[in-house]
């Protein structure tokens, strides 16, 4: 078998062929000495594969992955999200492994921070968020940032983990922010919870949003928040998706809730950082567009920029706007 554009090392290869023949659509090719190119990931990798004239993409779970993911939240979601068009078609789901076949959307970019730049694919990015949100439907688990990060500081804790310096103080501004969430709190809507631009992939017609892993019922301006987070949107490019999201409305409270979503998101994902750490999991710069060498420069870049909301002229006002 051979694996264009990237190199990878022996154990991934082992794996990856170990994958291919547990998976009835693709085993077959195991005898045809097919193509494979990867596709990236972070910590789950991708690869494009050829069936006769069908591709598709095949996910494999990262190690350590299955420590923390539910991996029947994980199939409903993306069955759910492949129904309503938003993400792409699920062919076959491998239950209790993690490991995914999608068919392959034909002609479409995979987004970057850069790409978001254009407000039109904030709009859309906005649009596709309310139709997931509005859709009526609900997964089969909450997504709860304060219970998922329990989880996080429990593993590491397990694993003697690095925490960066002033987590405890950090963490006791959180309560604050929750509680100012908490008072004007809405219904629970299906949410992504981890879209990062790359997940994105745009087409001519329309956008997709893939990689539903951490998929559970959240607060609606977390996957708003998330994006910004990950995107490094501006304030004009944060209003113009909300606007979007709220079909063509605006609202200061919404607004201020997505900038204190923000500031979660930034804590969470320093945690989850920190346990790619312990994990000694590769963070490679080809595949995603973090400007990274490693995962523990993730973690102190997503800690200092919750500090910096938290330390923010603005901080108080939001945490009252959110309250009105």
């Amino acid at each position: 078998m051979t694996v264009n554009k990237t190199e990878i090392t022996d154990a991934e290869l082992k794996r990856l062929k170990e994958v291919i023949a547990s998976v009835p659509l693709l085993k077959p090719i195991l005898n045809d000495d097919p193509d494979i190119e990867r596709s990236g990931g972070l910590t789950n990798r991708n690869y494009l594969v050829n069936v006769g004239a069908d591709r598709y993409v095949l996910r494999v779970p990262g190690e350590g992955t299955d420590d923390y993911m539910d991996r029947a939240s994980d199939e409903y979601a993306a069955r759910i999200t492949s129904d309503l068009g938003v993400n792409a078609e699920l062919v076959y789901y491998q239950t209790g492994t993690g490991v995914q076949l999608t068919r392959l959307v034909e002609n479409a970019d995979t987004l970057t921070p850069e790409s978001f730049r254009d407000l039109e694919l904030a709009r859309r990015a906005g649009r596709l968020f309310a139709t997931v949100h509005n859709s009526g439907k609900s997964f089969l688990t909450d997504f709860n940032d304060l219970e998922v990060g329990k989880e996080y500081l429990g593993i590491l804790k397990q694993m003697n983990g690095d925490f960066p310096d002033g987590y405890d103080e950090i963490q006791k501004e959180a309560i604050v922010v929750r509680e100012a969430l908490a008072t004007k709190a809405g219904p629970l809507v299906p949410s992504h919870n981890d879209p990062v631009p790359e997940n994105f992939i745009n087409t001519p017609e329309r956008m997709y949003l893939l990689d539903w892993e951490f998929g559970g019922n959240n607060d609606c301006m977390w996957d708003l928040g998330d994006l910004s987070v990950e995107g490094y949107f501006t304030e004009e490019q944060d209003r113009a998706m909300l606007e979007a999201y709220l079909d063509g409305g605006f609202s200061e409270q919404l607004y201020s809730r997505m900038i204190l979503q923000k500031s979660m998101v930034f804590l969470l994902w320093t945690l989850w950082g920190a346990l790619q750490v312990a994990n000694k999991n590769p963070l490679n710069p080809r595949d995603i567009h973090y400007p990274f060498d490693d995962f523990w420069e993730y973690t102190m870049n997503r800690f200092t920029r919750c500090q910096e909301i938290m330390n923010s002229d603005s901080f108080g006002s939001h945490l009252e706007n959110v309250k009105k």
